[in-house]
């Protein structure tokens, strides 16, 4: 549990070093324009590189999380993996095992985190969703995903929920190596709903979706 533990401080590390360095590189435009942002000097970051900054780092710890731990264990889900090396299972119910979460699930750790700092939001979401808290809510999030899924190319724009404005960016969530196709494939609700959805690596399985709350840009 201790390894879990460290591992989600570091997450909490790097995202409160992230944002520091954005808030820093935000305040040093305005600084620059003589203090007041003019029409030639914007006071901050185009939010969709806002977005690119944040999903670069989110992809980076995932990948590295699903390459270099994950795929290191000896067992995924009860099944004994024959590279594996370190002696733990990588498994849904790691709370309850004592193993350690899924890619999936380290990931939503994570955005529980950072979604507490109100700077921003993210999740997972995915036509073939196994949680049901990563189903696609509100028109955004559906025609994003249908878009994206088609093309694999990322799909950004603006949206208001409950009133307030959001610049929204959503990514293509890409099967990087065979234990993220594995788990889905074998998965008793995905067996049950999508039994004719088969994932190889590279396929895209959903999307992540960055949502940015302008009243604070």
């Amino acid at each position: 549990m201790a390894f879990i533990e460290n591992w989600l401080t570091a997450i909490r590390t790097r995202t409160v070093a992230f944002l520091a360095i954005v808030l820093a590189i935000a305040v040093t435009a305005v600084s620059c324009s003589g203090g007041a942002p003019t029409a030639s000097a914007p006071a901050g970051i185009d939010p969709s590189l806002v977005a690119e900054y944040i999903h670069t780092v989110l992809a980076a710890d995932r990948t590295a999380y699903t390459k270099h731990v994950v795929s290191r264990a000896k067992m995924l889900e009860g099944k004994e993996k024959p590279d594996g090396v370190l002696d733990i299972e990588a498994t849904e119910g790691w709370q309850q095992t004592d193993g350690i979460p899924l890619p999936a699930q380290m990931f939503r750790l994570g955005s529980e985190i950072a979604n507490e700092s109100g700077f921003f939001t993210y999740n997972l979401i995915s036509e073939w969703y196994i949680n049901d808290n990563h189903a696609p809510k509100g028109e955004f999030e559906e025609t994003a995903l249908a878009t994206m899924t088609e093309t694999g190319e990322a799909v950004k724009d603006y949206q208001e929920i409950g009133g307030q404005q959001y610049y929204s960016a959503m990514y293509p969530d890409i099967a990087v190596v065979e234990s993220c196709a594995t788990c889905h494939n074998t998965h008793p609700v995905h067996l049950e709903r999508y039994p004719d959805k088969i994932f190889e690596v590279g396929d895209v399985m959903g999307g992540v979706v960055i949502n940015i709350p302008m009243d604070n840009a």
